[in-house]
């Protein structure tokens, strides 16, 4: 299980990133909130742990930010806050398990580990949203605006896997995998012909741009 550990405490971190590691899972560590926004938006996590009071964005402005943005990942809330109020504050702004400190590991732990299994579980979305972009999977159909886009096959699935991972970078080499079944770069310039057409189709005739190209590493789609 690969997780994000958000904290500005660096002995907390340390500890909490070792104790990780030994249990068998990768821990990524951002000190700050724009960190750790950063992180989130360019890399895929099974979890993240996001402490709440943090410098530059604190936790909550963070999980609200990813969560404007469709980012899923599930996210334990850490905060020496516990009052009933704080907790649902923590929830409510996106977070999905909130644990007060001081702690005991065997307990986040187990934590964690629940986070990433009911995501392992949930059922398949069929229905994707981005800002006023909407694709549904059942009908088949994509809108902007309330206005029908119409698709070839592989634009739908393209389109498909960018919303359904709002919010992260997606790579070459994760499309080429995962829309075009290829596990190699060919050295072929269909990602970027794809891309092209499709941005003409949802992004030409609208004011804001919801398909970003992330130089060096890929796209992100994102309102």
């Amino acid at each position: 299980m690969k997780i994000l550990l958000v904290e500005d405490d660096g002995d907390a971190a340390a500890y909490l990133t070792r104790a990780l590691e030994e249990a068998g899972h990768a821990a990524d560590h951002a000190a700050d909130g724009d960190s750790g926004y950063e992180m989130a938006s360019a890399n895929t996590y099974d979890v993240m742990i996001v402490d709440r009071m943090l410098p530059k964005r604190d936790g909550l402005t963070l999980i609200n930010n990813m969560r404007d943005e469709g980012q899923q990942t599930p996210i334990l809330v850490l905060s020496a806050l516990n009052q009933v109020d704080d907790r649902v504050k923590g929830l409510r702004a996106g977070g999905d398990d909130y644990l007060t400190k001081p702690y005991a590991f065997t307990e986040l732990l187990a934590r964690v580990e629940a986070l990433a299994r009911r995501k392992q579980n949930a059922e398949v979305e069929t229905h994707y949203r981005v800002g006023d972009l909407e694709l549904d999977r059942l009908s088949h159909t994509v809108t902007r605006g309330g206005e029908k886009i119409l698709l070839q096959p592989r634009e739908f699935r393209l389109l498909e896997y960018l919303m359904r991972h709002a919010g992260q970078v997606v790579t070459r080499t994760m499309l080429l995998e995962n829309v075009w079944d290829y596990h190699f770069d060919p050295q072929t310039n269909v990602i970027d012909v794809h891309i092209s057409r499709l941005r003409g189709k949802i992004d030409k005739s609208f004011d804001t741009q919801l398909l970003h190209t992330v130089r060096g590493a890929g796209y992100i789609m994102r309102a």
